[in-house]
């Protein structure tokens, strides 16, 4: 049915037409105006087009149910048939990684053999040509070079031959023991298969995958690395000089922004060497020129240190069907010497490189081949290339802020004596065109003169970044309302649109609208309404509403734990592309609990801020802090930018002192809060030591033998309030002097439960967590029987953590606890097998 011929004529009453190509040519030039017609429709062709009209409405509708069948079946083929040629081209992949893990093996095995045999020998040294190291005992460390290279023409294609065989052993060899990283696996979705180094000289990341852009269009995307790569400032082509194979070499200087406050950012001056290979690949590879002669040179600059990359690069080779097979190989040696000692595991951490650099060209290229091959448009009608630049320019702008280079225009301000934040400001030309004029929907224009940046960095402890900064997104209101009335009045004189978020007290609750999301959802953007309460002076010349631009990334508590990022700027509700952004935000980044030592050594007393003994509850020392196993630590950057009219540079000073350190304080509370929850794997924490806990532990246990004749905790011979600690379930109590009851002590289980710690235990009520209608008709009717009964129990239900989480509990259990005196003294409830849902 719907095929073509020279006859049209009917069979058996209409049921079996054959179409005319000129029938068929006049139902396809409908079909691709309007797919599903109509019966009003259908009618109206046959009756414009006199060729279809011997044909019944009947038989047209089932030619166009059966065109959009062949349509539907045809694009599953073709999507059948990319994934066919996706997996072959992984099943490629895979085969030639599993040749290499063999040969790594075989490596290994033997050099297992040899130090068993010579166990006397077990400190000789061997040389890896590869990473130009030598391996004593086990570690790697850099061979001085005391002769310098020759830098001329033929000096430099010595240095690009030695280096492309050294990159490509590390690519496709077993030059380096590389180790998958944990949580990816490889696959047709994945976004391929990436590995870190294993003692070898400076941090080392590897990565293979595929990508459905041609070699020549992926080579050229690398190859701009500011484009992909947000911690990369520049990238400047100094010299370029051609092969007689058709090579090209490069003379490259490029700079790095420092990721904190707390150290320098690093440059380097490298060679980069492209080329094609005897198969059709495409190779790219480079290594820095830090010790040459006869040739040019880049003398140090200020503010900069000078680091090394070692052999890497890009091999990029032709896929059958289309698409590119990528290896990725990012070697650094990033100089941790030159860091404090708490800071030095963020450059010693070959995985930090690979989330940072080698797994970022690859989501960049993924991110181009599906915009190319599904274009769409996404959130307010942007398409995802503006939505990208969008987010470029405010992950440039926090790392500008973050770093205040001179030579952008930023100048340091005197300290007011407390020196935990640091302030700049830049008045410079170049900033000012970014940030003058700035229009808003009521017409009033903003006419700033400079910027102002406040910053400061701070050591968190046993909070992991995703849900820090995750809560730090969803309750902006619990970190963005402090120091009201300072805040407010500085924001008046420093005129309109001068502050990085609103005032609290004119704003209420917000409203999220999202843009887009990266492939693989690392990475997001939104729009951020904060709707006007109405509570300002008509001659402020604020908008009614303030829309705030985010970008939030490293939120997913599945995912690798890694840098987290919340940056905002504000924006005019008309969104426009050109708009000037000055962004503002946090960023978190795990350290490697095995390296970090909280030591105030090297670290500058202005710069950092020290919260780990803030978290901390109970009697716990520092020691056992530190010596937790599982403790996470993390370091976290604050920056707010601020623009403003120069003569109120002192009033905006103020104000942006006093208001980072609001905001730090909040992050300080957020943190104590959301401590206990991730301190489930770290080992059990000591109860209070107190004699009142003991107490109250002794009035629980008595009372609930009483009321449900069985005994709550381990028979004599034990310390009770140990044991009421570290009960399974969850055990709170609940003052009876209050309205609405809020609850005055929990176990450690009850703590984890509540999201919560003692000190903000109080803050909570039964009410609260019982939010929902059954809860609280359950615990309205059940309180009489409680105190007349002396207990109740209650079937499973779901209650809500103090951070808003969804808990169901199996069962829980309530019961009257009776001080010395049998007078009731609280409400013990005891939630069993209980979990976040």
């Amino acid at each position: 049915m719907g095929g073509g011929s020279n006859n049209s004529h009917n069979i058996d009453n209409g049921k079996y037409v054959r179409y005319t190509p000129e029938q068929v040519e006049a139902l396809e030039r409908l079909y691709n105006d309007c797919p599903k017609p109509s019966s009003m429709r259908r009618q109206q062709l046959i009756r414009e087009c006199p060729i279809l009209s011997n044909i019944e409405p009947k038989q047209i509708k089932v030619w166009f149910q059966n065109r959009r069948c062949r349509e539907k079946q045809r694009k599953e083929a073709s999507r059948l048939q990319a994934v066919n040629r996706k997996l072959t081209a992984m099943n490629k992949l895979l085969m030639e990684e599993n040749d290499r893990l063999q040969k790594q093996v075989s490596h290994l095995v033997y050099e297992n053999s040899y130090f068993r045999q010579h166990p006397q020998n077990g400190n000789l040294a061997t040389t890896d040509t590869s990473c130009e190291s030598v391996v004593t005992s086990g570690q790697h460390h850099l061979t001085p070079q005391h002769q310098p290279r020759d830098a001329s023409p033929a000096g430099l294609l010595s240095i690009a031959d030695e280096t492309l065989t050294e990159f490509i052993s590390k690519a496709t060899g077993t030059a380096v023991e590389w180790v998958q990283m944990h949580g990816m696996k490889p696959g047709p979705d994945s976004i391929g298969i990436v590995a870190i180094s294993h003692g070898c000289t400076g941090i080392a990341a590897r990565a293979c995958g595929l990508v459905g852009l041609d070699p020549t269009r992926v080579a050229e995307i690398l190859k701009d690395k500011p484009c992909w790569s947000r911690d990369c400032r520049s990238l400047d082509i100094v010299n370029v000089l051609s092969t007689a194979n058709g090579g090209t070499l490069e003379l490259i200087y490029m700079q790095l922004y420092a990721p904190t406050t707390l150290a320098p950012a690093r440059d380097f001056w490298m060679l980069r060497y492209t080329s094609v290979m005897e198969d059709g690949s495409l190779v790219i590879c480079e290594r820095s020129l830090n010790n040459t002669q006869n040739g040019p040179s880049m003398p140090p600059s200020p503010h900069f240190v000078r680091a090394e990359i070692l052999p890497s690069g890009y091999l990029i080779r032709p896929c059958e069907g289309g698409g590119s097979i990528l290896h990725i190989v990012d070697h650094f040696d990033l100089e941790p010497w030159s860091v404090p000692e708490v800071l030095r595991s963020l450059y010693e951490s070959s995985t930090l490189l690979a989330q940072r650099t080698t797994m970022a060209a690859l989501r960049y290229l993924r991110e181009i081949s599906q915009e190319i091959s599904q274009p769409n448009v996404t959130g307010w009608g942007r398409r995802p290339a503006a939505l990208r630049a969008l987010s470029q320019r405010l992950s440039k702008g926090f790392n500008e802020a973050v770093n205040g280079f001179s030579d952008e225009g930023w100048s340091m301000l005197e300290s007011d004596g407390i020196d935990d934040v640091t302030l700049l400001v830049n008045s410079s030309p170049t900033k000012m065109m970014m940030t003058s004029s700035l229009p808003f929907s009521n017409g009033f224009t903003s006419m700033p003169s400079a910027v102002l940046c406040a910053k400061a960095s701070m050591l968190l402890q046993n909070v992991p970044p995703s849900i820090l900064l995750r809560f730090l997104r969803e309750h902006r209101q619990e970190w963005a309302d402090n120091s009201i009335d300072a805040y407010s009045a500085a924001a008046i004189k420093a005129g309109p649109c001068s502050l990085p978020i609103p005032r609290p007290g004119s704003f209420g609750g917000q409203v999220i609208l999202p843009l887009a999301h990266t492939i693989e959802n690392e990475e997001f953007m939104e729009v951020i309404k904060l709707e006007s309460l109405g509570h300002y002076q008509e001659d402020m010349m604020m908008p009614a509403d303030i829309f705030l631009l985010q970008m939030c990334s490293g939120v997913d508590e599945n995912a690798v734990e890694s840098c987290a990022e919340l940056i905002f700027a504000p924006i005019d509700a008309s969104f426009s592309d050109d708009a000037p952004i000055i962004p503002s935000g946090f960023r978190i980044i795990p350290l490697d609990s095995k390296s970090v030592r909280l030591v105030n050594e090297g670290l500058s007393p202005n710069r950092t801020l020290d919260l780990a003994s803030a978290l901390d509850v109970g009697s716990r020392t520092a020691g056992d802090s530190c010596g937790s196993r599982g403790n996470t630590k993390s370091v976290m950057t604050i920056a707010f930018q601020l623009a403003f009219e120069m003569h109120m540079q002192e009033n905006v000073a103020s104000m942006a002192r006093q208001y980072v350190r609001s905001v730090i304080a909040s992050v300080q509370r957020v943190a104590l809060a959301l401590s206990p929850s991730s301190h489930q794997l770290s080992g059990l924490r000591p109860p209070p030591a107190s004699p009142e806990a003991h107490t109250l532990a002794r009035w629980i246990s008595h009372s609930y033998r009483c009321y449900l004749g069985v005994d709550l905790l381990k028979p004599h011979g034990t310390d009770i309030l140990k044991s009421l600690w570290h009960h399974p379930d969850a055990v709170m109590c609940c003052s009876l002097k209050a309205l609405p009851p809020v609850f005055t002590f929990a176990n450690q289980a009850g703590l984890d439960m509540l999201e919560t710690t003692l000190v903000a235990l109080q803050d909570i009520t039964l009410e609260k967590i019982f939010d929902n209608n059954n809860g609280k008709k359950t615990m309205c009717s059940g309180f009489p029987q409680i105190m007349q009964q002396g207990f109740m129990c209650m079937d499973g239900g779901v209650c809500m953590s103090s951070m808003g989480r969804a808990v169901t509990y199996e069962k829980a259990v309530a019961w009257k606890v009776l001080n010395d005196d049998e007078e009731p003294h609280c409400i013990c409830f005891m939630f069993l097998n209980w979990s976040f849902i």
